[in-house]
Formats: C-alpha cells, sequence, structure tokens
C-alpha cells in the first residue's frame, strides 16, 4: 500500500515539474482542498500551515497543444453547473472558491486574481500532453508549495475553458463544471 502511494506520489510530482511530456486549476480538481492531500503530506513531510516542498519548476509551453490554447489568453469564470446541467450561481459555496480571473503565461507560470482584481493565487501550472488533465501549484509568499489540484478538463479551445471539480472527492457522481471564458481584462499590477 505504502508503495502504490509513493509510486502515486512521485507520478504526480513529476508531471507537475515537466517531467511528463508537456506542463500545466486554481480551481478545479481531484483535491479541491485548498490544502496538500493527506498522502502527499505524508509522503513529503508537508502539511498545509507548513509546507515543506519546494515549488516545481515552470516549463515553456510548446506552441500547438492544450497548454498553448490555455496560455493564449485571460480567463474570466463566468458561470458554472451541476452534474445535473443545472446553472449554479458564482456565489454558490461550491463554486465561489473557484471564481475571478486566471492569467496562465507560456513560462509554466500563473496568477488569479478575484471578480474584484484581489490576489488569490500563484504558482506553476502544467496540462497533460492529452489534454485531459489540468494541474496547478500553488506557492506562498516564500515560494514554497502551498497545495497541487489536478482537475480534470472538460473543454479547452478558444472560446472556452471548463474543469472539473468534486464537492467531495471521493462521490465522483457529484460535481461541479467551472466555466471560463477569454477576457481582455488585464492582471492588476502592483
Amino acid at each position: 500500500m505504502r508503495i502504490k502511494i509513493v509510486v502515486a506520489v512521485l507520478a504526480s510530482v513529476a508531471l507537475v515539474t515537466g517531467v511528463a511530456a508537456c506542463s500545466s486549476s486554481d480551481d478545479g480538481s481531484t483535491s479541491s482542498t485548498s490544502a496538500m492531500s493527506p498522502a502527499m503530506s505524508s509522503v513529503a513531510g508537508a502539511s498545509s500551515s507548513t509546507p515543506e516542498m519546494t515549488a516545481p519548476t515552470p516549463s515553456s509551453v510548446a506552441p500547438g497543444t492544450p497548454s498553448a490554447t490555455l496560455a493564449s489568453t485571460p480567463w474570466e469564470t463566468t458561470s458554472a453547473t451541476d452534474q445535473h446541467g443545472m446553472k449554479l450561481a458564482l456565489t454558490d459555496k461550491n463554486v465561489a472558491n473557484y471564481v475571478g480571473f486566471a492569467y496562465f503565461k507560456p513560462d509554466g507560470t500563473f496568477t488569479m486574481f478575484t471578480l474584484d482584481d484581489k490576489p488569490k493565487m500563484h504558482g506553476v501550472w502544467s496540462v497533460s500532453a492529452d489534454g485531459k488533465t489540468r494541474t496547478i501549484t500553488s506557492l506562498n509568499d516564500a515560494g514554497k508549495v502551498a497545495f497541487t489540484r489536478q482537475s480534470p478538463i472538460v473543454t479547452l479551445t478558444d472560446k472556452e475553458f471548463v474543469y472539473r471539480t468534486f464537492p467531495d472527492p471521493a462521490n465522483k457522481s457529484v460535481y461541479v463544471d467551472i466555466v471560463h471564458t477569454p477576457t481582455k481584462h488585464q492582471a492588476p499590477q502592483g
């Protein structure tokens, strides 16, 4: 069991650090918590209050890849739907954490802001080579890992980016799709 956990953690770290073929939600996720998973914490010796992991190195985006599509424009959260296709308010408790402006840069770094331009998070990102998973690693002010989140991608085109979150990570039948559309909104400076 421990070996399987270590292998899974090492595979996740490899993906985040760009050892996978291509590099990359805020938001969406197999783990929609704002702290490291217990497995990651126990193996890495880290916790959500005192992260010990160092930041992965961002990787540049290759042209023509799903990563290039994500990096091609700033994104704004514009809607959310549940597993039945019902619209959810952006203020819904299962949506609000994922709402804002996202800037995925071609150098593999990202910044996110709330809709009223308050800093939300920053770090490194990647998208799997097959375009099915986005990974973000949020960094604290000291440059240490605050959390890593992998999110299934539902749609990724130049007109829409949708990823899936799970309010209860153990129940994949209940989910929320977070919908983003391109925006001309510029990232706040400061």
